[in-house]
């Protein structure tokens, strides 16, 4: 789906073209087609794009997207698009349906309105003077902005107005879950679910079914915080409409299953990734939030000291060998990933990746999703791509002995491979790929440096003061008992960040670079505290002593600092 761009209306040309004419040169219907509509408009009057859908000939997408390019304004599929509250404040409900019209993003001195005709100057000139915004237009169909408004406007009816209707539906039994599933309350309350977590932040949501109630938590910052709490009499219903919606089959029950979702809240794409899994009390259902707008790309903004940052970059740049990104789930490897294939992308570069599942496109770079139903995996999808010519390759996870050897084998003949490895610092990752069946020497002569990474909660600025740690932290962050108090910073807790004193998260790394000394380490068979010992002797920073500079710096607390590391 085409990302929105909102754009003002152009000033209208001296002639343009008539709407059958372009449908004509379009492709979209034919001459004969025309004059059938052209006859039948003389007889009822209606207008031509309303004959030439009655007849078949076109449908109404394809009539709003033509005006849509006659007007050099972008069209949009409004079912795609959560809509924000604050958009619908400026522009009444009795407005939106004399003109046919609904807000969809609001950006002082700016407001977004999509419309069924694009070429209504007045009702713009209306809604500007009654807004004083500017107002952009974006072009939808007649009937999508109709439901648009009997969605969205709906007298303002509360969260909690929400569910008590659907209950009364449900103790009334006048309605299938399948058809309470498509009902106007549950769909506005699982998109009102879906709104929240995409403005609070959330990275994921969480559909708990419990013995005597439907529990909803969003994961903020690396903590589970609790959602509203739903009466059971809705699990059916939220269970099936998020199961349509993502492309599941809401009649299996028994086993898991996977799907996505894709909307629009403003000019922000938001996917999300669908998972059921079948408990004593019902599904439970976890939605991977993937928000474009929040995806950090760029090595200077992923929270690197500037001596790990030359280092990576260092390791990056070679011309051949495995450079491997380790931490625990949700850690940010993709993220840092991403950077890297960012930055040395390039036209002069063949870039294929294999991931599992492709989480955010790249421009330029290939990239290959997984597929073990097809036989598409990590080591059969490797095969592959070794045929296609590729300067760099990412796989995205290390899963198996097979996958390791052929990544071994790829950094051996002249690619430079990216991949994530699941252990908990970059010292342990070296005994792993020994311990999955690999040879020290292929290790030692394969390897480039290993980045390990933990993602630390950050002080909310709107509520940070400083504070003096217990003398017991201080001591296991390795710092000596005279530290200075007033050094570090802590939030107290506001509506900004929930009550928590966080609010964001930033990176925490630490590079082992394999070095001659590592090398002989690894023939060796060292185990990892030899490893990070030697590794510290050459001057590495660890990520305790990354995230205690951070903590020194004002960014988090010191506890928080020791916790994460």
């Amino acid at each position: 789906m085409n990302q929105l761009k909102a754009e003002t209306l152009p000033k209208a040309p001296a002639k343009r073209k008539l709407l059958g004419e372009r449908l004509i040169e379009s492709g979209l219907i034919t001459p004969d087609q025309l004059e059938l509509a052209l006859r039948e408009q003389k007889r009822t009057g209606e207008r031509i794009g309303e004959i030439l859908i009655n007849l078949g000939f076109v449908t109404q997408e394809l009539i709003s997207s033509a005006l849509a390019s006659e007007a050099g304004v972008t069209f949009v599929q409004l079912d795609n698009y959560l809509i924000e509250p604050a958009a619908l404040k400026h522009v009444s409900e009795a407005m939106a349906r004399k003109h046919k019209i609904i807000p969809i993003l609001v950006d002082p001195p700016r407001l977004t309105i999509a419309m069924a005709n694009v070429f209504d100057v007045m009702a713009i000139d209306e809604v500007q003077r009654a807004t004083r915004l500017v107002v952009d237009v974006v072009s939808a169909t007649e009937s999508s902005v109709l439901h648009s408004i009997d969605r969205y406007y709906a007298g303002g009816i509360s969260l909690e107005e929400i569910i008590q209707k659907s209950v009364r539906q449900v103790e009334a039994g006048r309605v299938s879950d399948a058809d309470l599933a498509s009902g106007a309350p549950i769909v506005r309350l699982v998109e009102q679910i879906f709104l929240t977590a995409v403005q609070a932040g959330a990275t994921d949501i969480h559909f708990e079914p419990e013995e005597r109630i439907y529990r909803v938590r969003f994961r903020i910052d690396g903590k589970l915080r609790q959602g509203p709490s739903l009466p059971k009499a809705l699990q059916p219903a939220v269970t099936a409409r998020v199961k349509i919606i993502s492309g599941m089959n809401i009649a299996e029950t028994r086993l898991p299953q996977d799907g996505k979702i894709n909307f629009h809240v403003g000019k922000r794409k938001v996917d999300l990734r669908v998972s059921t899994l079948p408990l004593v009390f019902g599904e439970n259902m976890v939605l991977r939030v993937l928000d474009r707008a929040r995806l950090v790309v760029g090595l200077e903004s992923l929270g690197f000291d500037e001596q790990t940052l030359v280092r990576f970059r260092r390791a990056i740049e070679s011309r051949h060998g495995i450079v491997l990104v380790c931490g625990p789930t949700g850690s940010g490897k993709t993220t840092s990933l991403y950077s890297a294939l960012s930055y040395i992308n390039s036209l002069e570069r063949s870039i294929i990746t294999l991931e599992d599942p492709v989480e955010y496109e790249l421009p330029i770079i290939r990239q290959c999703q997984i597929n073990v139903k097809a036989g598409v995996t990590f080591a059969s999808g490797l095969r592959a791509i070794l045929r296609h010519d590729p300067d760099v390759i990412l796989v995205g996870e290390m899963r198996d002995a097979e996958t390791v050897e052929l990544a071994i084998r790829s950094a051996l003949t002249g690619h430079l491979v990216f991949s994530t490895l699941h252990t908990n610092d970059a010292a342990g990752a070296i005994p792993r790929l020994i311990n999955m069946g690999q040879e020290p020497f292929l290790v030692a002569s394969s390897i480039r440096a290993i980045i390990g990474q933990a993602l630390m909660r950050t002080n909310c600025a709107h509520c940070r003061v400083t504070y003096t740690p217990a003398a017991e932290t201080i001591e296991r962050a390795g710092l000596p008992p005279e530290t200075a108090a007033g050094t570090f910073a802590m939030g107290k807790g506001c509506d900004q960040c929930g009550g928590t004193g966080f609010r964001g998260r930033v990176g925490v790394f630490e590079i082992l670079e394999v070095t001659p000394a590592i090398t002989r380490l690894v023939m060796e068979r060292a185990n990892s505290q030899d490893l990070l010992a030697a590794a510290k002797a050459e001057g590495m920073i660890t990520m305790r002593q990354d995230a205690v500079a951070k903590a020194l710096r004002g960014m988090t607390t010191l506890e928080e600092a020791v916790r994460t590391t």
